[in-house]
């Protein structure tokens, strides 16, 4: 457990210029490609646009909107340095760093975006046309379907564990376009998973159902990295053939190192936030309740 430990934090803390596997050099460094840093980019602008149009037509407070944008620009910070940073390319080479990565951009990173509302300021960052056309497509019911929370649920539970079936997850890690794909789905279910956990209401049912939803998904995802984490033999071929990883880990090593971080971290991200809205439920009563407490207490 402490070769483990020592490894990860070698690997987080450094980034070897370059590792040599079947012959090869693969560079570990920052990633500035422009499939994903001409997202982000726009991602930014587009809310930056918005923003200061927003800020510039209201009448009311701003410290609702500064927040609000605060959380935004930090989920998108983590989602950015998840991707663009060496911890990116070093998980080509490492299944541990590899899941550090998939674990940020699927819990905190879009938790904040979610959590920040961007949706009106991402609006006002669109020319008037733009915001027609979303308009339109907001109001397809597919919409209200697919962010049900149990329809979310089993989205973001389904791709979790078909992403980690070794022939797909094989195919990610040696092809840049599999890898893009697979990342994009990841993201994609990951805010529509929140945007389902986090209730447009606050209500007694509502958080119940985010708490449900959240202990099934972190069973879902605990029990895939408790499976990674005990077994003795390695899941996927990609990282095998690679041998020994930079930080000095085996492959089964590396797997139980990512098995165990889908499992703890990830299981208590996701159980810490079920926690969080069962509170709420239990401290929610209805409206009537506490009229009828107050009454009674002046008539006594």
């Amino acid at each position: 457990m402490r070769r483990l430990i020592l490894g990860v934090a070698v690997a987080l803390a450094l980034a070897p210029p370059a590792s040599a596997h079947e012959g090869h050099v693969h560079e570990i460094g920052w990633t500035f490609s422009p499939d994903i840093v001409v997202p982000l980019a726009a991602v930014l602008l587009l809310y930056m646009l918005g923003l200061s149009k927003l800020i510039s037509r209201s009448r009311h407070s701003h410290k609702l909107l500064i927040r609000r944008a605060c959380l935004f620009l930090l989920g998108l910070l983590i989602l950015a340095g998840a991707l663009i940073s060496p911890l990116h390319e070093a998980g080509e080479v490492s299944f541990a760093l590899h899941m550090v990565e998939h674990e940020l951009v699927m819990l905190p990173a879009p938790l904040l975006l979610v959590a920040a509302r961007p949706g009106p300021v991402l609006l006002w960052g669109l020319p008037a046309v733009g915001r027609q056309v979303i308009a339109t497509v907001a109001r397809v019911s597919l919409w209200r379907t697919l962010g049900s929370p149990l329809v979310a649920t089993v989205l973001q539970a389904a791709t979790l564990i078909i992403w980690h079936m070794p022939a797909l997850f094989d195919r990610a890690v040696l092809s840049d376009g599999w890898h893009i794909a697979q990342h994009l789905s990841f993201i994609v279910t990951a805010l529509l998973f929140w945007w389902a956990m986090l209730p447009r209401r606050e209500g007694k049912a509502d958080y119940l159902t985010s708490a449900m939803c959240l202990f099934i998904t972190s069973m879902a995802g605990g029990g895939l990295g408790a499976l990674m984490a005990i077994g003795g033999n390695p899941w996927y071929e990609a990282y095998v053939r690679m041998g020994m990883t930079p930080f000095g880990l085996s492959p089964v090593e590396d797997q139980q190192l990512a098995g165990l971080i889908m499992w703890i971290p990830g299981g208590l991200f996701h159980a810490g936030a079920a926690l969080v809205f069962l509170g709420r439920a239990l401290g929610s009563a209805p409206k009537s309740l506490h009229d009828g407490v107050a009454r009674r207490g002046e008539t006594t």
